[in-house]
């Protein structure tokens, strides 16, 4: 087996933790829990360093190499030199610099979510062409719904209309239900991968 002290050390700590959320004993929940969880939010504040590290130095890397789209590592290190200097002197506290990170981050998220919608438009066509059963209809018609609830126009037609009002919030609901699978997709695959950790099954610290 390979590393087996590393595999060794993942599952005590994963049984520790384990028995910490379900038995009530002082000595799991109040000492070593807390100590296991103190000491991942510092691992992972370090993996979240390294990462950056990397970000930039890949972009640097680009920025010496002669191929085209370098203009976009320039913006992004000198967005990032921006932002990091600015949230170093301000503090990400400052109400100003909070807002000038939103005016930024929410056109970029609408961008996002206009790529999205042309991606799921184009997606529902390609499905058609290919298969033409029940569930590629419920995909396509799922996707018109989802992109007519999420742009506001179910309720400018029918908000105002009287015994309406009730289908208009059914429809503009939806896509909540969408996203909530999403989630309970993200929390049984991220129990199946920690369960699969624990057995030893998956080993991704052994390298």
């Amino acid at each position: 087996m390979k590393a087996p002290v590393a595999t060794a050390i993942a599952i005590s700590v994963a049984v520790i933790l384990l028995m910490g959320s379900f038995l009530p004993i002082p000595l799991l929940q109040d000492v070593l829990q807390p100590y296991l969880l103190a000491c991942a939010v510092i691992v992972a504040g370090v993996a979240t360093l390294i990462g950056i590290y990397n970000l930039l130095s890949v972009h640097l890397g680009k920025l010496n190499a002669p191929k085209a789209g370098n203009l976009y590592s320039l913006f992004l290190l000198l967005a990032f030199l921006v932002t990091f200097i600015a949230g170093l002197w301000f503090t990400p506290a400052d109400a100003g610099f909070q807002r000038v990170v939103t005016h930024i981050q929410v056109p970029v998220e609408t961008s996002l979510l206009a790529v999205l919608a042309i991606s799921l438009t184009y997606t529902s066509l390609r499905l058609l062409k290919k298969r033409q059963d029940m569930m590629a209809w419920v995909f396509v018609v799922s996707t018109f719904v989802f992109l007519i609830a999420t742009g506001g126009y179910i309720g400018l037609l029918l908000g105002d209309v009287p015994g309406l009002r009730g289908f208009s919030n059914f429809i503009n609901s939806l896509p909540m239900a969408g996203a909530r699978g999403i989630l309970l997709g993200v929390g049984l695959g991220s129990l199946t991968t920690g369960l699969r950790i624990v057995f030893g099954a998956d080993r991704p610290y052994s390298g």
